[in-house]
C-alpha cells in the first residue's frame, strides 16, 4: 500500500493564505465553526504542515480558575486540537482516525499565554493501529506547563 498525501479541508486555505495573519484567523475560525467546543479556548493555529502543528491561546478569565491559573480543562482542548489537527494533516487519505485516550501530566502552573505543540516523525501510517501522539504545551517563558499522550486509532476508510 503506498502512502497517499492527507486531503484535510484545512491545508488548502492554510497553504492559499500562506499562513498570514488573516490566514491564521480565518483558518482557526473554521476549525472552531467544525468543532464549536475547540471556541472555549479561542485558540489560534500558528503553524500547519504534516507532522507537526502549533496554536496559540490567551490566558483569560474564561479559561483560568480559582487560583487564577490556566485550568487543566482548557490545556486538554488546546492538546486534543493540536494532536487531531496533526493527525488530520499528516494521516494518509484512505485512512481515518478517532481519540480513544489521553494521558496528561500537569507540570507547572500555567500563569501566561499559552502555545501547544504536536510534532510527529515517520507518519505514514497504515492499516489499522493506536498511534501516540505527544502535544507539549509551553507558557511564554517556553517552559513545558503541561504534556498529553492522545492515543489516535487509525484505519481504512470505508
Amino acid at each position: 500500500m503506498t502512502y497517499t498525501p492527507a486531503k484535510s479541508p484545512l491545508l488548502k486555505p492554510w497553504s492559499q493564505l500562506k499562513g498570514s495573519a488573516v490566514g491564521r484567523w480565518l483558518v482557526s475560525q473554521l476549525v472552531c465553526f467544525r468543532a464549536p467546543y475547540f471556541r472555549t479556548i479561542k485558540p489560534r493555529l500558528t503553524h500547519v504542515a504534516a507532522g507537526h502543528v502549533e496554536l496559540t491561546f490567551r490566558k483569560r478569565r474564561g479559561v483560568t480558575n480559582h487560583i487564577k491559573t490556566v485550568h487543566a480543562i482548557a490545556m486538554c482542548n488546546a492538546a486534543e486540537l493540536a494532536g487531531g489537527l496533526c493527525m488530520d494533516v499528516s494521516l494518509d487519505a484512505k485512512h481515518r482516525w478517532i481519540p480513544v485516550g489521553m494521558q496528561v501530566q500537569y507540570l507547572k502552573m500555567a500563569k501566561t499565554d499559552l502555545r501547544a505543540v504536536c510534532k510527529v516523525e515517520g507518519y505514514q501510517w497504515q492499516g489499522t493501529r493506536d498511534v501516540i501522539m505527544p502535544v507539549s504545551v509551553f507558557d511564554t517563558n517556553d517552559i513545558e506547563v503541561f504534556h498529553a499522550d492522545i492515543t489516535m486509532r487509525i484505519s481504512p476508510r470505508r
